[in-house]
């Protein structure tokens, strides 16, 4: 079992993310003013001591904490860490993402500090953003000065105001979408003060909005968290650290992409180079902003370069690079900016409509915007302004490329470097997706207005025969995912396509399900009896239906009523038909002897 500390946006998350499980865990927090719906959680009310929490964690087999809880509950933070450490129990702390700290603004520890800050500089008519908990902790500046302290708009915050001799007129009450600027030019106040609670909190835009109006602004610090947690900011690095940790609680575990492992690699590589520093690890930003850290398997440094090895991890997913090491190698250049070198294993590009230039290594747009965003935010650290070559390698990757589309997108010699959110998550549709779109971009760079989908090799194989005039590119997988392929062919401008499906995948689509996999929809007999009913099928025939276990079955079933197979196409193109509003579109059954 998890126990979650929240109560937060950042507990909202852990929610969330531990929902997909379909495991049971425990949601706690200090009252009921939270509205949130656990799915598979039991919720749990009321602070927890020392005693209270071993307690709990050990009536209720708890193996995993997950603190979300806000980052200024000091007392909370250090509870979990004495717990955790006595019970042996690993924390994973749900952090908030801050932006660098600014040094223009007035930075606290204590908020005694900021009160003799004030005093010593003489400000009046503080107005304190920190939440109604710090009314106390500022008392000794609003017992002598204006204040106005902004609070949730709850009887909770009145109730502590009102036990603290706050006087309730100068209680603000918070609103969504509330609009910071109009705010302080009503207050002019002679400072704000607030706490670095980060982008959940509000933060940049307290901090923006006094800017603007060139009020000074004191900032209280975030307390330090314990050593001991496991720091993730975001959903992918909760449940990759969750399925590490307790292994067994999801299904099946998350990965990271190609253009993850590249990215780590250059960074730690680079890293390496500046500092002269080997590293064991590297911190990389995902596309979404989440920050994730990933082991560092090698790391050589020579006088002049640095070489990083990161091993892909793709989980549970069928990967065909899993296990395979990225290896980044990056130098210091005379030249302004990142370029990208060929490496071993990775595929060299030669045709157009992919997004990357011709004759350039097969690295994605989205792992190049996540490596050249590493690479400058090493050079403004360490304050330099050389260029940087990056060469990226992955050995053995010109075998595995034969077990992937790039033979058909004209990509020679290696795989591609991919991945669009920095995740794998387990026998996910996104690579397969983005696939099916480079394919069709490739086949309309090279012309193509004309494209045969189909499901796989075998079917594909039998199509060829019948549109000999077209080039290999014009032949495009679909493999389950009829609906997005469609999608895509609008998107890019097809004008006509031809569907060859299997009698299987024929009788789901027919349905009305554009995703055909077996994890969503299982083929439907009273569905097939329906249809030959209408078909006007002998009786005998409709009765067999139920006794089938495979849809090719179908083919002996009905070889004497072609008006089933004729019914069935047609059911499948009033599915399809709506997806397709300026292209035209055929469907072929593939016979049941190609299958073979």
């Amino acid at each position: 079992m998890i126990l979650i500390f929240g109560g937060t946006t950042e507990g909202r998350t852990a929610v969330k993310v531990l929902d997909e499980a379909g495991s049971p865990y425990y949601y706690s927090t200090r009252g009921n003013a939270q509205q949130i719906e656990c799915k598979h959680g039991t919720r749990v009310a009321g602070g927890m001591d020392h005693d209270a929490m071993t307690e709990f964690c050990s009536t209720h087999d708890i193996h995993l904490i997950i603190d979300a809880a806000h980052p200024f509950a000091s007392l909370l933070h250090t509870t979990v860490a004495a717990v955790s450490e006595q019970l042996d129990l690993p924390v994973i702390r749900l952090e908030r993402r801050y932006p660098p700290r600014d040094e223009s603004l007035v930075w606290c520890d204590t908020f005694d500090d900021a009160i003799d800050y004030l005093e010593s500089h003489e400000i009046r008519d503080l107005l304190a953003l920190s939440g109604v908990q710090t009314i106390t902790k500022l008392q000794r500046y609003w017992e002598k000065h204006p204040c106005h302290f902004r609070v949730l708009d709850r009887d909770n915050s009145r109730e502590i105001a009102h036990r603290a001799g706050f006087p309730a007129e100068n209680l603000l009450f918070w609103q969504e979408g509330q609009d910071e600027l109009t705010l302080f030019r009503q207050l002019r106040p002679g400072a704000i003060l607030t706490k670095e609670s980060g982008e959940s909190g509000y933060y940049e835009e307290k901090i923006t909005a006094a800017r603007q109006l060139g009020i000074p602004v004191i900032v209280i610090r975030r307390p330090p968290l314990p050593d001991s947690f496991y720091v993730v900011n975001g959903e992918h690095g909760l449940r990759y650290r969750v399925e590490r940790l307790l292994p067994g609680f999801y299904p099946l575990r998350s990965g990271f992409t190609t253009g993850s492992c590249a990215t780590a690699a250059t960074r730690a590589a680079l890293e390496g180079l500046l500092s002269r520093i080997p590293q064991h690890s590297a911190t990389i930003t995902l596309p979404d902003g989440e920050t994730v850290t990933l082991p560092v398997s090698s790391c050589v440094l020579t006088k002049d370069s640095c070489t990083c090895g990161v091993t892909k991890d793709a989980g549970d997913d069928p990967d065909v690079t899993n296990g395979y090491t990225i290896f980044s190698t990056v130098s210091l250049t005379d030249i302004p900016g990142v370029r990208f070198l060929p490496g071993e294993g990775v595929g060299t590009v030669t045709l157009p409509g992919i997004g990357i230039p011709v004759g350039d290594p097969a690295i994605n747009p989205t792992p190049r915007r996540m490596i050249t965003g590493e690479i400058e935010r090493l050079l403004r650290t360490h304050g330099t302004l050389s260029g940087v070559s990056v060469r990226i390698s992955v050995p053995g990757g010109s075998e595995l490329a034969q077990k992937t589309f790039n033979p058909k997108l004209g990509i020679t010699g290696g795989i591609s470097i991919i991945g669009t959110s920095g995740i794998v998550r387990p026998f996910s549709s996104e690579a397969f997706v983005n696939s099916i779109r480079k394919e069709i971009q490739v086949a309309r760079a090279l012309g193509c207005t004309e494209l045969v989908i189909n499901s796989g090799a075998k079917s594909e194989n039998y199509l060829r025969s019948r549109f000999p005039h077209l080039p290999p590119q014009a032949f495009v997988h679909y493999g389950n995912y009829i609906g997005d392929t469609l999608r895509l062919a609008e998107e890019e401008g097809i004008t006509h396509l031809t569907m060859g499906i299997m009698i299987g995948k024929a009788v789901k689509l027919a349905e009305g399900h554009l995703d055909t996999h077996s994890r969503n929809v299982i083929m439907n007999r009273d569905f097939i009896a329906t249809l030959a009913r209408e078909s006007h099928c002998s009786p005998e025939s409709v009765a067999r239906i139920a006794g089938i276990t495979l849809a090719r079955e179908l083919w002996e079933l009905f070889a004497d009523t072609p008006a089933f197979f004729a019914l069935l196409v047609d059911r499948c193109l009033a599915v399809c038909r709506p997806l397709l509003p300026h292209a035209s579109l055929d469907i072929t059954l593939v016979p049941e002897h190609s299958q073979r």
